[in-house]
């Protein structure tokens, strides 16, 4: 048994025996955010292996220390399970702006039967500077075209998408076709051009689902269609439908197509505008991939702040949702979702409900909470840990991480940088 303060636990970690042959380790004295709303002050907190064993108050418990491999105290820190950043291109390009490195969009306008799985680079450069912030997994995804294709759940550490992936194709995404609303500058011509395109686009849509539901229903199929074939775990409910739409009437013309369709677990990714339409949506019980907190409302008479309200909203009327950073330069700003949870605290969240919203919330859109999400017995012992507040910019410093019980290095370029500039004027 070895009994570590924390300096010694970064000594283990740097040589690389710490939690390689030592299993069973109790984590103790740090403030823990399960990720479903509870904290507890002064935790102890067991993983055994890749799993979680054990997490309660410590307080008043005589701890006996030669139950366990390794005893960690983390007094004065904190205690998080690993962030979600949940539908987004990390892992699938190196630079945006070179398209040879961009494995994220294919031609055509129905792939569904395409995998972002295969894509995923585990040696992608952006992914080390992600891990320093808590985020230790990612739903990679598709874009482009009416439907884009699966994306999948994946860890980021491995050697390949092989060692990293969680969950293999989550789910189909669906790039929903939006409505055209008339403009006072928009010509007829104009108008009716763009109705004709959002007609095309709807009729398009309707008739492949038709035609792959028919052929997944079928017990003869004359030949193999592997576009309907990727279409059997969304009609059978092993896999989710993202449907990507914003605006409110978008919003309830998807809500009609997956009534018409049976769809079993929809998605709503985007979804600026859902909170014009709450008590359908509540009713549908359809949950949400709320877009980045931090970004312009969809319409210039909007109130200037109705983005940044968005989450309290939603959490106000008990309608599941999480936080994702769908947009320009995605990949990069997967560092910052902690940060964005942070800011909707500011607009009415709870911190609790904050962490949960890049947390368990996501784990449970994406059907993996019985694995992820939080810190609780059996789940996978994948967590962080910080010497301040991770969803503050300013306290946020995480000192370790966890993927699975294996410790994770959270060095990166530009943490070598920052050591090589301190050195280099002598400020260490």
């Amino acid at each position: 048994m070895i009994k570590a303060n924390f300096n010694t636990v970064l000594l283990f970690w740097s040589i690389g025996l710490f939690a390689q042959n030592k299993p069973h380790i109790a984590f103790i004295n740090a403030t823990a955010h399960i990720g479903n709303g509870q904290v507890i002050e002064k935790s102890l907190f067991v993983i055994n292996g890749n799993k979680i064993e054990s997490i309660v108050d410590v307080t008043g418990i005589k701890l006996n220390p030669s139950a366990f491999d390794t005893v960690i105290d983390l007094s004065d820190k904190h205690l998080y399970p690993a962030l979600i950043n949940v539908n987004n291109i990390l892992g699938l390009h190196d630079a945006e702006a070179v398209r040879a490195t961009a494995d994220f969009a294919e031609v055509g306008q129905l792939n569904p039967h395409i995998r972002a799985l295969i894509a995923y680079n585990t040696d992608n450069q952006i992914i080390p500077t992600v891990k320093t912030n808590g985020v230790l997994y990612t739903q990679v995804t598709p874009r482009g075209g009416l439907i884009s294709g699966s994306s999948s759940i994946m860890a980021l550490e491995g050697w390949n998408w092989e060692d990293a992936v969680l969950k293999a194709d989550d789910g189909i995404h669906v790039n929903f076709p939006s409505i055209v609303e008339t403009r006072m500058n928009e010509s007829n011509e104009q108008y009716k051009k763009r109705q004709k395109h959002f007609q095309d686009e709807m009729q398009k849509l309707n008739h492949f689902f038709r035609e792959a539901k028919a052929y997944c229903n079928s017990e003869t199929k004359p030949e193999t269609n592997l576009r309907f074939e990727a279409m059997k775990t969304v009609f059978s409910g092993t896999a989710r439908l993202y449907l990507h739409t914003n605006s409110a009437k978008d919003i309830l013309n998807t809500i009609a197509f997956v009534q018409q369709h049976t769809i079993k677990y929809p998605v709503l990714v985007g979804a600026k505008e859902s909170y014009k339409v709450v008590l359908e949506l509540k009713k549908s019980g359809i949950p949400v991939m709320l877009n980045r907190v931090n970004d312009l409302p969809l319409r210039e008479d909007d109130d200037l702040d109705i983005v940044f309200k968005l989450p309290a909203l939603l959490q106000k009327d008990s309608i599941l949702f999480c936080l994702q950073l769908e947009g320009d330069m995605e990949a990069m700003q997967s560092r910052n979702l902690p940060f964005n949870a942070g800011n909707a605290v500011a607009y009415g969240l709870s911190k609790e409900e904050a962490l949960a919203a890049i947390s368990l919330n996501a784990a449970k859109i994406m059907g993996v909470s019985h694995i992820l999400g939080s810190l609780e017995e059996n789940k996978l012992a994948s967590f962080v840990v910080s010497n301040g507040d991770l969803l503050d910019m300013k306290s946020n410093a995480v000192v370790m991480a966890f993927i699975s019980g294996k410790a994770i290095q959270l060095n990166n370029k530009q943490t070598e940088l920052y050591q090589k500039y301190l050195n280099k004027y002598r400020l260490k």
